[in-house]
């Protein structure tokens, strides 16, 4: 890739190149806004905008407990980049560390894998970091063999997946021991991936369980881990409290500050003593920094995130830029010292003043501050069930469930999308769940190595 000559100098005298590291809520959000705002400098040709993210698409992350219910097809919870970004160059690989000192970025891509010729260097003049945030783990031994996480659409997908396997376990075998552990589900981690996981699965193989001979939902165990006193602190105290109930009286087994000490030989121990076999954990435990934010020249909090102003621009660099899970931005309609909650509600209204910002930057106009008051969150327990906390209003059964949806099919990016999801939810209210395993979609070549004389891989379940 070429460098471009200018340093944030207005359009037209030499092309600017903005480059956004991350195709995540904010990645997808500020290229998209950047495509609208510039389209006179980039017909021109003065401006470039390059996109370099792992995957060729978004996932909008609050549709994967739906996905994993069956609610949802997996394409329809993914955004494609290249359709939605047409204007901008897309790049699939991952940045492996930035000199903004040098305004370079070193990249590796598929290419480079296959050539074998190492990371190759990115110019730049404007630099949007919006790389996300990864799963945040702990030394608990058995859990880097055992464990399954729940932040990608495959992830979702092959949880699904394994759950149906285990009712086909449970169902097929004589060993009591293997039945037991193969209904036996647990979940660490109270947040809304962990809860509404658990809440969309154990809906889903409520369910499912009526196709089942031999396998009634009273056999099934799940066991929800959390290391606090609470639950859903988004949606507040009493809607927290409200969520416990609701998940007890499902027969789901809450274990509030209580921990997870070990799943080594698939065993789940609890710091309480308790000892539960089981062959499905699920860890959402919380998030930390994407680790390209270590390798860079900028300035880090002291939770490993981007310093950043109120104008979401680095705090002490130029011509960087940050948002997002990777920034640390004051919340100005607060208390002084407080920052922006990482979640999508506030990545999405950053993705627009971070566009904004830049646009502004590149044409010499002043910048605005971003400023968002929360308004509150919501959160689905299974199918007509839901918790909310929005505008100081506490709702939940039907109505929060109701408000779930809405809001979130009004944040789902572009109309080809909202229209799919609204098609697919009408025709669910019209037909039964349908209830298949297709886990070796995660193994396609196995029938044809067997076949061929080879060795099926092993299956992790």
């Amino acid at each position: 890739m070429k460098a471009a000559n200018s340093r944030g100098s207005a359009p037209g005298s030499s092309r600017a190149r903005i480059l956004v590291v991350g195709g995540g809520y904010v990645g997808l959000y500020t290229a998209l806004r950047l495509q609208r705002k510039l389209k006179p400098e980039l017909r021109q040709g003065a401006v470039e905008i390059v996109v370099i993210t792992p995957d060729p698409y978004m996932t909008y992350q609050p549709f994967l407990p739906e996905a994993a219910a069956g609610s949802i097809s997996p394409r329809h919870v993914v955004v494609p980049l290249r359709r939605v970004l047409d204007q901008c160059k897309i790049v699939i690989g991952e940045a492996q560390s930035i000199d903004h000192s040098k305004r370079t970025a070193t990249v590796t891509t598929l290419a480079t894998d296959e050539e074998g010729t190492g990371a190759i260097e990115v110019t730049y003049d404007e630099l949007v970091l919006a790389p996300g945030s990864i799963s945040r783990t702990l030394p608990v031994p058995g859990l880097a063999d055992h464990g399954i996480g729940f932040k990608t659409v495959e992830e979702a997908i092959g949880l699904r997946n394994h759950v149906i396997e285990q009712m086909d376990i449970a169902s097929s075998t004589r060993d009591p021991a293997i039945r037991d552990a193969a209904l036996t589900f647990v979940f660490v981690g109270g947040g809304y991936a962990g809860v509404e996981a658990l809440a969309e699965l154990e809906d889903m193989a409520r369910y499912a369980s009526r196709y089942y001979h031999n396998v009634t939902p009273e056999d099934m165990k799940w066991i929800l881990v959390e290391a606090s006193d609470r639950i859903l602190p988004e949606v507040g105290e009493e809607m927290g409290r409200y969520t416990v109930r609701e998940l007890r009286g499902r027969n789901i087994d809450v274990r509030m500050e209580t921990r997870l000490d070990s799943c080594q030989d698939r065993v789940a121990v609890l710091d309480d003593g308790s000892r539960f076999p089981t062959r499905t954990l699920v860890w959402t435990a919380g998030v930390k920094p994407h680790p390209v934010l270590a390798a860079t020249d900028l300035p880090r909090n002291e939770r490993g995130r981007i310093k950043c102003t109120a104008k979401l621009a680095v705090d002490g660099a130029t011509h960087a830029w940050a948002a997002g899970d990777a920034a640390a931005v004051p919340d100005i309609t607060a208390e002084a010292g407080k920052e922006c909650a990482p979640n999508a509600q506030h990545a999405v209204r950053q993705a627009k003043a971070l566009a904004d910002n830049i646009a502004a930057s590149l044409r010499g106009s002043p910048l605005e501050d971003y400023a968002h008051q929360y308004v509150g969150s919501v959160a689905s327990l299974g199918l007509h069930k839901g918790v909310a906390h929005v505008y100081g209003r506490k709702l939940k059964g039907y109505p929060a469930w109701f408000m779930h949806r809405v809001y979130h099919l009004s944040r789902v990016p572009t109309f080809n999308r909202k229209a799919r999801v609204l098609a697919e939810w009408t025709l669910a209210g019209l037909f039964k769940r349908e209830i298949v395993s297709l886990g070796s979609l995660e193994h396609p070549r196995a029938e044809f190595e067997l076949a061929a004389g080879g060795r099926p891989p092993k299956e992790s379940s």
